[in-house]
């Protein structure tokens, strides 16, 4: 079955978009944000949870979940772990250079629908948190419209930590609690250790109300939602953003296609309990 695509309508699908590097600095040894302004000069139009197609000519292109909130103006942030060509080369592209961008694409966390009014309980794992940092900083911006927040971050090890100085200023923000853990501690870490699910047990949510948003990588799936589960959580409560290696964005190449779902379009971000049956999903 052949997707009907969804992008922005700034332009044609397949052609990609130029856009200037304005900004770069190391997270980790592996990860790297990037700020982006589109020559256009017009937003991305992209909301939370979203992906865009970035690409540098002659290399490639890869899929990148857009990391920083729905914004007015022609910048956007990205986060990029160094795992192949493009990606290497994109590390290496220095402030003033060009990139090519499609989308963004895909489905978003419902911040304006589901969420509004209620708790939120944000579980993220590893670079899990760049895509899911987008929708924490939109909750944030509008904080009047939401309820208790909820931030769980779990990493390998502390040298892997993502965004270090905002997880700080997370916490000072009112009716928002923060808990961190790493699954291996160095001699300077002092909080918990122990992979994120081992923090769920700390928390008083008030279920009824909450609504969860997850992402990391795939072996946490299934352990995240077997706990929220017997915590009590309804499975309609429950959003996931899945990572699958999108191609063409659009439904059309079938890369990214698990069983009749295209994770290009039918996600990143899915309900629960539209996949949960889904083989081969989580």
């Amino acid at each position: 079955m052949i997707k009907k695509p969804t992008c922005s309508p700034r332009h044609d699908i397949f052609l990609p978009e130029p856009a200037t590097l304005a900004r770069k600095r190391a997270l980790t040894e592996m990860e790297t944000f990037f700020e982006f302004r589109l020559d256009s000069g017009k937003s991305l139009g992209h909301k939370p949870g979203q992906f865009v197609e970035v690409s540098l000519a002659g290399i490639g292109e890869a899929p990148i979940s857009v990391s920083s909130a729905p914004a007015d103006n022609n910048s956007f942030e990205l986060v990029v772990r160094r795992v192949g060509n493009l990606t290497n080369a994109l590390h290496s592209l220095p402030v003033g250079g060009k990139a090519g961008l499609r989308g963004p694409f895909g489905t978003s966390f419902p911040v304006e629908t589901a969420m509004l009014g209620k708790d939120i309980l944000f579980i993220c794992g590893g670079i899990g948190l760049a895509p899911v940092r987008s929708a924490i900083l939109h909750v944030l911006e509008h904080r009047a419209s939401y309820g208790n927040i909820t931030i769980l971050v779990g990493t390998k090890t502390p040298a892997e930590r993502l965004f270090v100085d905002e997880l700080s200023a997370w916490q000072k923000y009112e009716n928002v609690k923060f808990y961190e853990t790493v699954d291996r501690a160095d001699k300077q870490w002092k909080g918990n250790v122990g992979v994120v699910t081992t923090l769920l047990p700390k928390l008083a949510l008030d279920l009824p109300r909450t609504v969860a948003l997850i992402c990391g990588p795939p072996v946490m799936y299934k352990f995240v939602i077997l706990d929220l589960k017997a915590m009590g959580m309804k499975e309609d409560a429950v959003y996931l953003s899945l990572e699958r290696l999108m191609k063409c964005g659009v439904g059309k190449c079938g890369h990214c296609q698990v069983n009749h779902l295209y994770m290009c379009q039918d996600g990143p971000v899915v309900n629960y309990t539209d996949i949960s049956k889904v083989r081969e999903a989580i």
